[in-house]
C-alpha cells in the first residue's frame, strides 16, 4: 500500500509479518542484542525490506544500524525511510538525483491514547481535526496527524541533522474520494526555517495518506 503514496522514482518494499529468515550484519545485530524477541524480528524484517529495495535500485546490501535518532546510514546517493508497526513493515528508497529526502510512517488505525493528542498538536490542528471528524468520522484523524508528523520528521532530519518538535510544523489534510478506503493529501507548514536542499529552501512538505486494512500510512517524497 505504501507504493500508492509515492512517486514512480521511489522503490518500496513491505511485509505484513516476520516469517522470512533474515541474517543481520554484525553492526545491526549488536543494535538489538538486548531487545525482546518481537523487537528483534521487526527490526530484521524492515531491514530485509530495505535490502530488497537496494537491490531493485541496483545497489549492494549494506549494514543499516540505527543512528542517534534511529536513522539508517543509507549509501551515498540514496534517500530512504523505514517504518514498522503491528502488522506492517516497509522501506522506501530513491536516488537523490530524483528525490532529496523521504519520510514514511505506518500506524495502527486506532485513536491515540488519551492525552497524547494535546502533546503532539497545535490548537489550530485540533480545530482542523474536529472539522474533519464531523465530516468523516470513520478516520482516526488524531492518529493520522501523529503519523504525518512522524513522516515530516523523517524527511526533515536527514537534511538538517536537527530535532523538529511536534509544535514546529502545522499539518492540514485534504481528503479525496476512494472506494477502497480513505485517502488524500496533506501539507506540513514548517514553523521554523526550512532546510535548504536542491538549491532551494523548503518551508513546507507535501505528502499523501491512506487509511485501509487497519492501518494508517503517510508518506512524503521531497522531489527535485
Amino acid at each position: 500500500m505504501i507504493a500508492e503514496l509515492l512517486p514512480e522514482a521511489v522503490v518500496s518494499v513491505w511485509r505484513r509479518d516476520d516469517t522470512e529468515p533474515v541474517t543481520l550484519f554484525p553492526e545491526e545485530a549488536a543494535a538489538v542484542a538486548r531487545a525482546v524477541g518481537g523487537r528483534q524480528r521487526e527490526f530484521a524484517t524492515v531491514r530485509l525490506c530495505a535490502r530488497l529495495a537496494l537491490r531493485r535500485l541496483g545497489l549492494p546490501e549494506t549494514p543499516l544500524a540505527p543512528g542517534a535518532r534511529g536513522e539508517p546510514p543509507w549509501p551515498q546517493g540514496v534517500a530512504g525511510s523505514m517504518t514498522h508497526c503491528a502488522g506492517y513493515r516497509a522501506a522506501a528508497l530513491a536516488r537523490t538525483a530524483d528525490v532529496l529526502s523521504l519520510g514514511i510512517d505506518a500506524e495502527p488505525a486506532a485513536p491515540l491514547p488519551e492525552g497524547v493528542l494535546d502533546q503532539v498538536s497545535l490548537p489550530g490542528e485540533r480545530r482542523h481535526l474536529d472539522t474533519l471528524t464531523a465530516r468523516t468520522p470513520g478516520v482516526p484523524w488524531d492518529r493520522l496527524l501523529f503519523s504525518a508528523k512522524e513522516s515530516v520528521f523523517k524527511t526533515w532530519y536527514p537534511l538538517t541533522r536537527r530535532e523538529l518538535g511536534f509544535d514546529e510544523a502545522s499539518v492540514a489534510f485534504e481528503p479525496a474520494p476512494d472506494p477502497r478506503g480513505h485517502t488524500g493529501a496533506f501539507t506540513a507548514r514548517l514553523l521554523v526555517p526550512g532546510p535548504v536542499a536542491g538549491d532551494a529552501r523548503h518551508d513546507h512538505f507535501t505528502g499523501r495518506w491512506l487509511v485501509r486494512e487497519g492501518l494508517v500510512l503517510t508518506a512524503i517524497a521531497l522531489t527535485r
